[in-house]
């Protein structure tokens, strides 16, 4: 009963919510967030500085999440080029000092708190001729205003960033009179004209007064009460708002501090002064404000222009829209061709002349469609990571986002099992359902920012890894039993893995090393087609008849390894061949192929180590040595339990020893080696039991034959900032963000899959002549691709 129920209610399921039906919900869903999100920044403005210096939230403890936008933290290095040959100035009482304290430790965290606190503080870094200077000036008054405008004559070097706020010593000083307040007033009314003359050639930030912790004050501060505070604050944002006859004011009101301070206070020595951790945010938060425009770190979107579009970036902006132009000329001839063609009914007879049966639609029609909808895709793309239409918000791991979704989606992969169509080992729905639930956890990992997270890095190191065993696996199987070496598969397999990433690579503006895992499996692809097409050529057939070849086979296999060995350990060696143009147009990064090694370095043996284990596994096969059939197990039984159990440990044992791990590099170092074990025992703990290889989970299997899409385009669609980062669609909400956002992901990564592979069956044709002729514009193309990048690296430059 609970099997037919399961059935009736999927499809149910089914009947009245398909794929393309979601599909056209997500595009909906897309246009109208798209419409918000425009709405609003028209309403509130573009500029999200005035979110970072404004309003966020804690993330955790101390991490600070401004509204909207990704804040990146400075090194000493990035702060030092940032400033050079600048010149700050911190002008205000003891919480200005404190500010000016933090900031300066971003460029030297040796700079010491020490010296008389109410005299001006001087700070020099020679290396990048920095300077950085706090005046001493506790109360708004005529000695404040008389330093402001010495920096507005023009025979004077003025700073090129100026902090300054003050209302505490009022406060305290006038024990908080009325009268006070308004001489507050009148001061800073006097001042506001000043700083607005200044912010027309310098960044001025008004620091907002911190609430303070009341019950810490002591008895000669207990008169500095936050009512007081915020009648303060109020009088500075009334008057310098006010203080330009424009539409807005040029001083920048730094009022972030407050909602800070609002959830650190308590941890105050005094109640005044802010804890040390706190001032450093609002320290970094002023280094974002000034520097991310400067330096554009792809972590740091507040403050952040759009970047200007390239000159590929124009060149496909007209092929997308030519294409959706041409596609709705097709469509519309080709209705009003179907139109006059439709059956009509004769008047005599009452019955429909069945003139002509709907014609196929033609090679053309779905070429234009494909890029039709690849364009407006590639708009979603631009508009998501390049165009700051939607919101980006930095990342932050708990153990509970990691671990939490892992048990969602194995409680749904469970849920959703069926019978196997096949019961041989990794069989179709076996190798579609590990690449499933695989890339499932990897994007788990990826969002929840669980690679700060040694073990779970470690573990989906594992994951990455037994991909490329899929990939050894996979193709050497294809190529030992089929024997097809023609040139129709190659292009076939080469254009399915980069036609989405060369696109994205124009489109996005970014080189082909960025998306690593693709180079890695083309690469690993022609390393395998080579090892097997060369002469001689061993496949199944042959090894059959003379077990002589299979001799060969293993000495081909014997000399792949060490060549991998003598690339891995010659860094050398393996950067001059990919350092040679145009491979280091594919696989530089950074203007250099250290990244390349280093990702090819990690995982050198696990391709090779695939394709042993298809080749032992092949010869078991045909040798009749294994028992494949439903419900059986896999050996006798006895050898069967013994194998079970040495899995069970040999996968126990690898967890615990990754589990343990304290130092990255070292365990990376081992990685190679032993990620192996883990794969290996996994497949014989699957594949052992009869009842086991005979169902899969079809929730998993769904996922794994879209996971080369989805792995690309978190990138930019899910993922923000090029996956630093985590795409906000719906602010505030951060659950139903990932709901909806992931919803989006999920059908644009499968509406790709079929793209790409109705392109595959036109732009690579089984005829020989005709494919040759496709390969040499393709080849065309990619020379155009080399000179236009050459010429736009160059106009950067």
């Amino acid at each position: 009963m609970a099997a037919l129920a399961y059935n009736l209610g999927k499809r149910e399921i089914n009947h009245y919510f398909s794929v393309r039906s979601a599909k056209v919900l997500a595009l909906v869903a897309v246009l109208l967030l798209a419409l918000c999100h425009l709405a609003s920044r028209r309403y509130r403005g573009n500029d999200s500085c005035e979110y970072l210096l404004s309003s966020g939230r804690f993330l955790g403890e101390k991490v600070w999440q401004p509204h909207s936008c990704m804040m990146h933290k400075y090194k000493i290095s990035e702060a030092k080029n940032c400033l050079v040959d600048k010149r700050i100035a911190f002008i205000g009482d003891s919480r200005i000092r404190q500010l000016f304290y933090s900031f300066v430790k971003i460029i030297n965290p040796q700079f010491k708190e020490e010296g008389n606190k109410h005299e001006n503080i001087p700070f020099e870094d020679k290396t990048a001729s920095v300077k950085v200077d706090f005046l001493w000036h506790p109360e708004v008054n005529g000695s404040m205003k008389q330093c402001i405008k010495v920096w507005t004559e023009d025979s004077v070097a003025k700073p090129h960033v100026v902090v300054a706020g003050a209302a505490t010593w009022s406060i305290k000083i006038h024990n908080g009179s009325n009268e006070a307040l308004s001489q507050y007033k009148m001061n800073i009314t006097s001042i506001a004209p000043l700083l607005e003359k200044l912010a027309k050639t310098s960044d001025v930030y008004w620091v907002l007064q911190d609430p303070v912790y009341e019950d810490l004050l002591s008895e000669n501060r207990k008169m500095i009460t936050n009512e007081k505070i915020d009648a303060y604050n109020e009088a500075a944002i009334s008057i310098l708002n006010s203080s330009t006859r424009n539409s807005k004011s040029n001083v920048k009101m730094f009022s972030v501090s407050k909602l800070i301070a609002q959830e650190t206070i308590m941890e105050s020595l005094d109640g005044l002064h802010l804890p040390e951790s706190s001032r450093e945010t609002s320290a970094m938060i002023l280094m974002n404000v000034y520097c991310n425009r400067i330096l554009k770190p792809v972590d740091g979107s507040c403050c952040q222009p759009r970047p200007p579009l390239t000159l590929l970036q124009k060149l496909a902006a007209c092929f997308f829209t030519l294409s959706i132009i041409g596609y709705l000329i097709f469509y519309i001839i080709h209705h009003n061709a179907h139109r006059k063609n439709k059956p009509c009914t004769d008047l005599e007879s009452g019955e429909e002349k069945k003139n002509i049966i709907n014609p196929p639609v033609s090679p053309l029609g779905i070429l234009l469609q494909s890029f039709c909808k690849l364009g407006l895709i590639m708009a979603y793309f631009y508009m998501c990571d390049r165009a700051n239409l939607f919101m980006k918000e930095n990342k932050f791991y708990t153990h509970s986002t990691f671990f939490i979704p892992i048990i969602y989606i194995l409680v749904l992969g469970v849920f959703y099992n069926e019978n196997t169509k096949e019961t041989k080992v990794l069989n179709r729905e076996q190798t579609d359902e590990w690449k499933g639930w695989m890339q499932l956890v990897i994007l788990i990992y990826h969002i929840s920012g669980a690679s700060t997270f040694l073990p779970v890095y470690m573990h989906i190191r594992v994951l990455v890894a037994a991909y490329l065993f899929q990939t050894g696996y996979g193709h050497f199987s294809y190529f030992w039993i089929k024997g097809d070496f023609g040139i129709h598969r190659v292009c076939q397999v080469l254009f399915r893995l980069n036609f989405l990433v060369v696109v994205l690579c124009i489109v996005m503006d970014r080189p082909y090393q960025f998306y690593y895992f693709v180079p890695l499996v083309t690469v690993w692809f022609m390393v395998i087609y080579v090892t097997l097409a060369l002469w001689p050529q061993i496949i199944q057939k042959k090894a059959n008849g003379n077990c002589f070849w299979h001799f060969g086979l293993l000495l081909k296999l014997a000399f792949l390894l060490l060549c991998i060995c003598f690339l891995a350990y010659s860094q050398g060696a393996f950067e001059k061949i990919f350092s040679l143009w145009p491979l280091s147009k594919c696989f530089e990064l950074k203007g250099n192929v250290y990244e390349w090694w280093f990702r090819w370095r990690l995982d050198r043996y696990v391709v090779f180590h695939g394709m042993l284990f298809a080749f032992i596994y092949l010869a078991l096969q045909k040798r009749q040595v294994l028992s494949e059939g439903k419900g059986e197990p896999l050996f006798s039984n006895k050898v069967s339990n013994f194998l079970l159990f040495i899995s069970v440990v040999s996968f126990l044992t690898y967890s615990i020893w990754a589990s343990s791990c304290k130092n990255k590099a070292e365990c990376n170092e081992l990685h190679p080696s032993v990620s192996v074990v883990q794969i290996l025992a996994f497949i014989l703990i699957r594949n052992i039991p009869g009842y086991a290889r005979s169902v899969y989970s079809s929730f998993f299997a769904w996922f794994g034959k879209i996971s080369l899409e989805l792995f690309i385009c978190q990138y930019h669609i899910w993922l923000a900032a090029d996956t630093r980062g985590i795409l906000v669609l719906i602010p505030g909400n951060p659950m139903l963000n990932i709901i909806v956002s992931t919803f989006i992901f999920v059908c644009v990564a499968h509406e790709i899959s079929q793209i790409t592979n109705d392109l595959a069956q036109i732009i690579i044709p089984k005829d020989n002549s005709a494919l040759l002729k496709r390969l040499a514009c393709i080849a065309a193309f990619f020379c155009g691709l080399l000179i236009l990048s050459s010429v736009q690296d160059k106009s950067r430059h």
